[in-house]
């Protein structure tokens, strides 16, 4: 009968300490656990690449100056100015996971054109940061040279307190540049909507004195205790014709729409407007209202023929026409 097979003697392993056989490996040969490869390490997000990564985003997604947003965005994150986020970037600072998710988030909301000041919460307005959110009309850089033309009619009156009312005030913005950069005038903002009455609030906290006056109201019936007194009303009231949808889905989609659309022509709140401004004002006062760059024209009109004198448009920066003043006789 066959025999099991058995390991010739010299195969058999060595007892411990005995050298091992011919061939074998010895036991200090084995790799040590330290030396096994080390598992695959997530590389440190940085900077640099995120910011590549979001301007291109932003840029497939039609974003104007997608690359000014991304650095904007990525200073919120950091709670820096747009300079520092240039200076992580050029030093390809290293960003903290979470500091990079919530980035991103942010990043593919602007995508989706959710506006910039929404998602940072600020609006640069002169020399102001107001708060702005859902339910209020973001202010634009064209409505500061409405702004300027309401502060120089306001400086030159020749009172030590002098008057001035912002019909539709939105964020606060206009009546905030002139109850700070005039600050021996009186200033009352007037709003109707609740939403944005709310946002007002936080910027005249914010930005107001003893000298600004917020009250919830509409422009139509607003302020009857100043009839006759006021030296200066501005306003950036709703001017877009209803049939005129805005081609900016950050305007279409995220402004409210009793903000934007003014009726047929535009001047439906214009026109109420005027008979709410030549109640307020003294005789030689001031009128100031923001407008489109093609509604000039008949908007000098409107004012000429309820009365104003000396209607006249003004262009902003860009050369549109963009705001009409008029006196009160």
């Amino acid at each position: 009968m066959d025999m099991p097979d058995t390991p010739a003697p010299h195969d058999a392993p060595a007892p411990h300490g005995a050298p091992a056989p011919h061939g074998a490996p010895a036991p200090h040969d084995a790799p040590a656990p330290h030396d096994a490869p080390a598992p695959h390490a997530t590389p440190t997000p940085r900077a640099a690449a995120a910011l590549r990564a979001a301007t291109g985003a932003l840029a497939a997604a039609g974003v104007p100056d997608a690359a000014v947003d991304a650095e904007l965005l990525l200073a919120h994150v950091l709670g820096a100015s747009r300079g520092g986020a240039q200076a992580a970037a050029l030093r390809d600072d290293a960003l903290a996971p979470e500091q990079l998710e919530r980035f991103n988030g942010l990043v593919a909301r602007r995508a989706g054109r959710e506006p910039l000041q929404h998602l940072t919460g600020l609006a640069p307005f002169r020399h102001l940061e107001l708060e702005v959110g859902p339910g209020v009309f973001v202010p634009r850089p064209e409505t500061e040279i409405v702004a300027q033309l309401a502060i120089d009619a306001l400086a030159v009156v020749p009172s030590g307190h002098p008057r001035a009312v912002d019909l539709g005030t939105g964020s606060g913005a206009i009546a905030l540049a002139m109850a700070t950069e005039v600050p021996h005038a009186e200033v009352w903002a007037i709003e109707r909507s609740a939403d944005a009455h709310a946002w007002a609030a936080r910027n005249v906290a914010r930005y107001g004195g003893e000298n600004t006056h917020l009250v919830h109201a509409d422009l139509a019936d607003a302020a009857a205790e100043l009839d006759g007194t006021v030296d200066v009303v501005a306003s950036n009231p709703p001017y877009v014709p209803d049939e005129a949808i805005p081609r900016d889905p950050e305007v279409r989609l995220f402004d409210p729409p009793q903000a934007l659309y003014g009726g047929p022509d535009g001047l439906d709140v214009v026109r109420v407007l005027s008979r709410t401004a030549l109640r307020l004002l003294r005789a030689g006062g001031t009128l100031v209202i923001e407008h489109g760059e093609w509604q000039g024209e008949p908007l000098r009109e409107l004012l000429t023929a309820d009365g104003w004198r000396a209607a006249a448009t003004h262009p902003d920066l860009t050369g549109r026409d963009r705001a009409t003043t008029a006196i009160r006789p």
